[in-house]
């Protein structure tokens, strides 16, 4: 009983000094999330490589305009007087010129991706939030169990000393001393079980906010499966057709499908068009020359039929993503919306016919117990069916929460929807 007392009179100042910081709210969590998520961090970070490659789309050319220049001297043989030394030059600018409609179709594709890539941006938010949810929900569940199994070792204590007194008044046996000894030592055992676990998920909440590692949030709410629901199945499935992951594969379908519209207007070739400048001739006679130069390669052998298959099996790709996605989205939607309404009908159950009979039989027991009507055997399962019940409800409560906030970023749900 001293290691037990010692054992726990440690622990207490332990988790509180590991806990210092204040408690810590759902809404300060989101905040800190975005502002330090590395995984949101990495995606915003591809936002400037996407927007570079639209301003380069959305150039009057794509193609750059060349300069040429040349300055040649000539020797030319005169009779009687050796050779004559001429300087001659030429200077000219060429563009090359897109003819099909490239340029469209490239700006169609990089707008595309660009819009893709704002919606998975807003999808990992909204991945990183219920992450984070999900995590501060485990924190919350588990506060709560330590808070009752600390109850509980708090109430076996008293009925322990209770059943040490009567056994040295010679009214109980020492069979049921021994066994308020060993139901004490089990319940201190699994308390520090809990908190185990309870700093444990500490530490993983803190690690995704980017907390200081010695930094263990204690978490602030409630966990409530009462209340209407703020939607209906109908409005989850309407919102989960507009969810930006499934909106992100929509704008690179798109994207893809423009991608192949250029790679087929690839085949015609561009026009390069040129104006040049030179001086030539002896120094007696020059002759200044100006005139315009046209090039078009011919589409003989190469027709580009290897981006065109390429970026038609991208195509086929994204609408294959985006069809198994829009049906995976519906049908999670679907099980999880059962599940939740299955968990709240099995939590208000245990709470308001198990839970209410069962803590009135424990207090019944107690009181029994005291008189000398029951034995200690008898208080002890009435205070253990209380206890699992009571666990069976927290367990259920939070994976009600969980299993509402995997429902919510399903369907893509936002509050006021």
């Amino acid at each position: 009983m001293a290691r037990i007392a010692a054992a726990l009179a440690l622990s207490l100042p332990a988790l509180a000094a590991l806990a210092a910081e204040p408690p810590l709210t759902l809404e300060r969590a989101w905040q800190l999330a975005e502002q330090a998520n590395p995984t949101l961090r990495v995606a915003q970070a591809n936002l400037a490589a996407a927007e570079g490659q639209l301003d380069d789309a959305r150039a009057l050319l794509w193609n750059n305009p060349q300069l040429a220049a040349e300055r040649a001297r000539r020797r030319v043989p005169q009779p009687g007087s050796g050779d004559d030394t001429q300087r001659e030059w030429r200077a000219e600018l060429s563009q090359a010129l897109e003819i099909a409609g490239q340029s469209g179709h490239r700006r169609e594709a990089a707008e595309q991706d660009l819009a893709a890539l704002k919606e998975l941006i807003e999808e990992t938010r909204r991945q990183v939030r219920a992450e984070v949810e999900q995590k501060f929900v485990r924190v919350l569940g588990l506060q709560q169990r330590a808070a009752m199994e600390a109850e509980l070792v708090a109430l076996i204590r008293d009925n322990t000393g209770i059943a040490r007194k009567r056994f040295e008044a010679g009214e109980d046996t020492k069979l049921d001393s021994n066994l308020a000894e060993v139901e004490l030592g089990r319940s201190a055992n699994q308390l520090d079980g809990v908190r185990e676990q309870l700093i444990q998920a500490r530490a993983e909440l803190a690690a995704l906010l980017q907390l200081p590692a010695e930094t263990l949030p204690e978490a602030q709410g409630a966990l409530t499966t009462t209340g209407a629901f703020p939607y209906t199945l109908e409005r989850l499935l309407a919102a989960a057709a507009e969810r930006p992951r499934l909106r992100a594969l929509d704008h690179r379908e798109q994207a893809a499908r423009s991608r192949l519209d250029l790679e087929r207007a690839a085949v015609w070739p561009d026009v390069t068009v040129g104006v040049f400048s030179g001086r030539e001739g002896p120094n007696d006679a020059r002759e200044r020359i100006a005139g315009v130069s046209v090039s078009l390669p011919l589409p003989l052998f190469r027709r580009n039929a290897g981006g065109i298959g390429k970026a038609n099996a991208e195509l086929d790709q994204a609408r294959i993503e985006r069809q198994a996605a829009v049906r995976d989205t519906r049908a999670s939607v679907l099980a999880l919306w059962q599940k939740l309404g299955s968990l709240r009908s099995r939590t208000e159950r245990l709470e308001r016919t198990v839970l209410q009979r069962l803590q009135e039989n424990q207090r019944l027991s107690a009181t029994a117990y005291r008189a000398g009507e029951i034995s200690l055997t008898q208080l002890l399962l009435a205070t253990r069916q209380v206890l699992d019940t009571r666990r069976e409800v927290l367990e259920a409560a939070t994976d009600f929460a969980l299993t509402r906030i995997e429902l919510e970023q399903a369907a893509g749900w936002r509050g006021g929807q």
